[in-house]
């Protein structure tokens, strides 16, 4: 009953807000559409920059070979076709210290050593750890899937500048230098809300950590960093810089999306935008709603099990173990709401491809098609209606070919824009360690 009376008042406020187009627009795919997204899919490379991962996913009896509940495995990536996971190696913020330090530095080495693990001991007959992007397309073209590395914050680095080359050594492309929370290398987004501000950009030391970067052919990744944070990075870097998951502030305006003039940042520098795939990023406000919606479900299913749904806020303050807990339940509790979320879709409809396509459209048209790409940040809180996880990859190029984008064009965005900038700053690297010789 409660549940009707939420689905009810989702009806009334629907009615109230600005007229909306209604038009099922998977109607207007033909069969022949479909399979030329498939054939494009299948010749193509598809490269996403931003996945998640948890080293409890990446053990002897419980790793990414099995079919597990988390958005990217092996087995989703192969019926999807995703041909290349970029594996995030993150850490949360925490104290400027050099405890603070010591603990980041020590999870983000468990999560290097999964990825290793994976590639190494669980699936070599699968997947391979590629560093360039020639080692990318050499696996590729094996017929195994691609592993690549990122590290989302660079607060592990702390204030140790030779690890930066140690995380290169281990398999790093590109570093972020915060997270959500100013790092000690350089102001974040989040530091928009209250204009609270500790370096005005980026650190004396974060400086030293860009031209570190520079220096190995790690890309300089500006996703979650503040707009001043961003343009010091442009200034101070040799070689073009990405956004591994970011979209457009225009069509959604929330802090981790770029502006205008941020995108425009990006053409000239010669970087790329990786268009992401998570709902309030995509249209805060939409999400917002059907989040109120299917939280509502939630609470319902969970409340004869003591189930709450709380604020990230809240569940990142918790300790470890019960943060653990909270989420395995959250899990739980999203298992027993699969077979009624349709009564909340159907009066409070989400964040879909459609809508996530309309970012990568306008990226296109305002920067060139040269400088866009796709990611979807899955087990970090990514997926939307359409492509919710790595077995669902395929949507994405039907979307593309629906909206008449060549095979030449999607295979840029599916990641060849993505190498190019790897290739340049490498490039850069190069230049540099010869000179320094």
């Amino acid at each position: 009953m409660k549940l009707f009376k939420y689905l009810l008042l989702g009806c009334l406020i629907i009615t109230s807000c600005k007229t909306v187009s209604t038009i099922n627009t998977s109607n207007l795919v033909s069969s022949e559409m479909i399979e030329k997204a498939k054939a494009i899919h299948k010749r193509v490379m598809t490269i996403d920059t931003h996945i998640d991962i948890n080293v409890k996913n990446f053990t002897d009896e419980v790793n990414y070979t099995q079919d597990l509940d988390n958005q990217v495995t092996l087995p989703k990536m192969q019926k999807g076709g995703l041909d290349c996971a970029w594996f995030v190696v993150y850490t949360g913020q925490r104290e400027h210290t050099e405890e603070g330090y010591a603990k980041a530095y020590d999870d983000a080495i468990a999560k290097f050593n999964a990825i290793h693990k994976l590639a190494n001991k669980f699936a070599a007959d699968q997947i391979g750890l590629a560093t360039t992007s020639e080692e990318a397309r050499e696996i590729y073209k094996s017929g195994k899937k691609v592993a690549m590395i990122g590290v989302e914050n660079g607060y592990p680095i702390g204030t140790d500048l030779s690890r930066v080359k140690e995380f290169y050594d281990l398999g790093a492309r590109y570093i972020s230098l915060s997270h959500n929370g100013h790092s000690q290398l350089c102001d974040s987004h989040t530091g928009e809300e209250e204009e609270e501000w500790l370096h005005n950009g980026v650190s004396d030391f974060g400086k030293q950590v860009i031209g570190e970067m520079n220096k190995w052919g790690i890309m300089i990744d500006v996703s979650h960093v503040a707009k001043n944070s961003m343009r010091d990075m442009i200034k101070y870097s040799k070689a073009p810089i990405i956004a591994s998951h970011s979209s457009a502030r225009t069509l959604s305006d929330h802090s981790r999306n770029l502006d205008d003039e941020q995108l425009g940042w990006i053409k000239d520098n010669g970087g790329v935008v990786q268009a992401v795939a998570f709902n309030a990023y995509v249209d805060v406000e939409k999400a917002k709603k059907y989040k109120e919606a299917y939280d509502a479900l939630l609470n319902e299913i969970g409340e004869s099990r003591g189930f709450k749904v709380l604020p990230w806020s809240a569940v990142r303050e918790m300790t470890k173990a019960d943060r653990e807990a909270y989420i395995d339940l959250y899990i739980d509790i999203r298992k027993l709401a699969k077979t009624q979320e349709g009564k909340v879709k159907k009066v409070v409809p989400p964040v879909n491809i459609e809508d996530f396509v309309d970012h990568i459209d306008y990226m296109v048209k305002k920067i060139g098609l040269e400088h866009v790409g796709i990611s979807s940040d899955f087990d970090g809180g990514g997926g939307i209606e359409g492509w919710e996880d790595a077995s669902e990859t395929l949507n994405v190029t039907i979307e593309l070919v629906k909206r008449g984008y060549t095979e030449e064009e999607i295979e840029k965005l599916w990641g060849g824009n993505l190498l190019r900038v790897l290739d340049e700053v490498q490039e850069v690297a190069k230049q540099i360690q010869e000179k320094a010789n």
